[in-house]
């Protein structure tokens, strides 16, 4: 009986517990059921992701354009080459989907993916299902391999950013490349600073998907359309850019040097039109970039002479400057025993300050720096850029460094040593010359449009601060006249009037001091075109060239020929016109009579300065490629000299004249020559200035 109720008893229990089993079992079923949260996991959220797929539709990347709509950089279909090596792929031996004969293979893929037939052939026997032979082709390229019908050769497309123009503007433009999303993004350059704006907004697609991941029949898809990035036109002219680009290119080939940069600037505007610079790289490949820093705004260095622009510009504006008063050039010994030289080291004996800015002497800067002192100068290297980024719409600009504090220190930067400037800082400086002491910033983005061609944002002439009166930069703009006609002669173009100055700055060695070979140097020039009302800066700087200045002369004096040609400055040479140039010869020492009778019987036209026997100076000199009908002066041996017939002559013509027989000289206006304030004929007194009276 006990036996009995014993098991009766566990029973009971055991029902007990299996009862309680299955309430708990309930209960939990219903909490999952009913919430939607277990154990920290969001149910709902876990079960739409096991049913949900989400595919990111990429925006179409904008394009970049020179200023007349030629493309600069643009998206393209690009095809990464695969091979498949496992015979498993194969079902029918007559049609083959892996590669059979990988010998043969190897040889027919190594010119078109530019790889040794021994390395494909590497790749080729590896034991894998597939192996990628090559990124980065073109369909062109695809095509031409579709054509070999090579069995288990296949391609996978993406998108990939492509430079027609391979290396032009390559630091300007920088590169964007596919991330491992396949997404395109700028890594330097334009392509970097305008990242957001070009590669626009990305889309994408939700829909529920079955077991094998199709899209469920009848279920709602969720759509986000990618909005395309915009364009950007630039400023940057192709056929000034196409210029500049070959000159730099003849650098390289003719010279040996570390660096240089070149560029042509709208001086009104602040448009960069061209900029070329070397070290450059190939876009499309970048295997030859050696440096993310792009010369024309990441390089400091000390710029030299062409500093004294404006430490002189300086001394004008604050009534500090006497153009004709006399001083000893050569040297000078500061107070703090510190020797300043000439770059000759013995100077010139007394000359002028004019003079002494057409000879570029250190001595004449460091004279009117005594006068200027500290707070002024460094004032106004400051209001004209120096020291700090122009923001300019490129990464990585560098703000140079115009510290100075001790009189040597003052008097080396009114001459471009011991601070240091960027090549956009000198063009940013030098559109005061172009606009009456107004400084305008440098810009390289014209306008920004959407996918429909709708201008959404347009970029210009941004004014930032006017330093100058007119009366200072016509005074500079005279002074530089006089580096180019008179002292630097082998800059002058032939086809326009050029203002500028030299530069040539030591290089600051890593070990103190500066160092000391023959070829240590940077050479540059800052110039501007035409002289009578100046549109255009051409800046140039090179480090280290194995050459002079002559060299230097010749490379900016193509360039700007060119350029004048280019922006319709001048008339054209024709084709029929080309027969018509002559070079001049060396009339010096020949006597007058033979010399004029020469000139008219070859087609030019003389202009004989005085009634001497023997021709004592000329213009143009020896060599220059004239055209036919152009005057030639010749300078006579004469007592004295007359005013000859100057009306309808231009600006260079009368400025020629004036230098020729050193004769001082005031412009009015701009043009051809109107009047002059000496008659006809009549006998001219250098001690009184001929006022010219330009117009058109």
């Amino acid at each position: 009986m006990k036996r009995n109720n014993s098991l009766k008893f566990n029973i009971k229990i055991t029902m007990l517990l299996v009862s309680f089993l299955f309430l708990v079992i309930i209960g939990k079923l219903l909490y999952v059921a009913l919430s939607s949260n277990v154990d920290g996991i969001d149910l709902y959220a876990f079960a739409n992701n096991r049913n949900t797929e989400k595919k990111t539709t990429y925006a179409s990347r904008g394009d970049i354009y020179y200023s007349g709509g030629e493309k600069l950089a643009t998206d393209m279909n690009s095809y990464t080459v695969i091979a498949y090596l496992s015979s498993s792929r194969t079902k029918d031996e007559k049609n083959p989907q892996h590669v059979v004969d990988k010998e043969s293979t190897a040889k027919l893929l190594s010119p078109f993916l530019e790889k040794e037939s021994e390395e494909l052939l590497k790749l080729l026997n590896r034991d894998k299902y597939q192996v990628e032979l090559k990124r980065g082709i073109t369909e062109n390229e695809k095509n031409e391999i579709q054509k070999l019908n090579l069995s288990g050769i296949d391609f996978v497309k993406s998108i990939k950013r492509y430079y027609p123009s391979g290396r032009y503007a390559s630091f300007i433009l920088g590169y964007a490349k596919p991330n491992d999303y396949g997404e395109i993004n700028g890594e330097m350059g334009l392509e970097l600073y305008f990242n957001d704006t070009l590669k626009g907004k990305n889309g994408f697609i939700e829909y529920q998907k079955d077991a094998y991941g199709y899209q469920i029949p009848n279920t709602p898809v969720i759509e986000e359309k990618s909005v395309s990035g915009k364009s950007i036109y630039l400023t940057l002219d192709d056929k000034i850019q196409h210029l500049l680009e070959h000159t730099i290119a003849g650098i390289e080939e003719n010279y040996t040097f570390d660096w240089a940069t070149l560029t042509i600037m709208n001086a009104k505007t602040g448009a960069i039109l061209g900029s070329a610079s070397s070290p450059n790289f190939d876009l499309n490949k970048r295997d030859d970039l050696t440096t993310y820093l792009n010369p024309l705004i990441s390089y400091q260095y000390e710029p030299g002479s062409v500093m004294k622009i404006f430490s002189f510009m300086d001394a004008i504006e604050n009534g500090l400057y006497d153009g004709q008063k006399k001083y000893q050039s050569g040297s000078i010994v500061l107070k703090d025993g510190t020797k300043i030289n000439d770059y000759n080291n013995k100077g010139w004996g007394e000359i002028d300050f004019d003079m002494g800015f057409a000879r570029s002497s250190n001595v004449a800067a460091t004279l009117l720096s005594q006068e200027l002192g500290t707070e002024k100068l460094r004032s106004f290297y400051e209001a004209l850029g120096f020291g700090r980024s122009t923001g300019i719409e490129l990464p990585n600009e560098e703000d140079g460094k115009i510290t100075f504090n001790y009189e040597s220190e003052v008097a080396t930067a009114s001459f471009g040593q011991g601070i240091t400037v960027t090549a956009i800082q000198i063009l940013q400086a030098l559109t005061t010359l172009a606009n009456d002491g107004v400084m305008v910033k440098p810009y390289l983005v014209s306008k920004i449009v959407n996918e429909k061609n709708e201008v959404v944002q347009e970029f210009g002439r941004k004014e930032i601060s006017k330093v100058a009166s007119k009366e200072t930069i016509e005074k500079m703009k005279s002074l530089m006249h006089k580096v180019v006609y008179e002292t630097s002669k082998d800059f002058a173009p032939s086809n326009i009037s050029l203002i500028g100055k030299t530069g040539t700055a030591q290089i600051a060695s890593p070990k103190g001091g500066y160092l000391k070979g023959e070829y240590d140097y940077i050479k540059s020039f800052a110039g501007l075109f035409p002289y009578e009302d100046p549109e255009y800066i051409v800046y140039i700087a090179i480090k280290q060239i194995v050459g002079e200045t002559k060299d230097v002369a010749k490379i900016v004096k193509n360039v700007v020929e060119e350029t004048a040609k280019t922006l319709n400055l001048v008339n054209a040479i024709s084709d029929e016109d080309q027969s018509k140039i002559l070079s001049l010869s060396s009339y010096i020492s020949k006597q007058t009579i033979t010399t004029e009778e020469e000139l008219k019987r070859k087609g030019f036209t003389p202009i004989v300065i005085g009634d001497g026997k023997y021709i004592i100076n000329q213009y143009p000199l020896k060599n220059k490629e004239m055209l036919i009908g152009a005057k030639v002066f010749l300078l006579t041996n004469s007592a004295s000299y007359t005013m000859p017939d100057v009306r309808g002559w231009s600006t260079n013509e009368i400025v020629t004249f004036c230098n020729l027989i050193g004769l001082l000289y005031e412009l009015n206006g701009s043009g051809v020559v109107k009047e002059v304030n000496i008659a006809l004929g009549e006998v001219i007194d250098k001690a009184n200035p001929l006022i010219v009276t330009l117009g058109n």
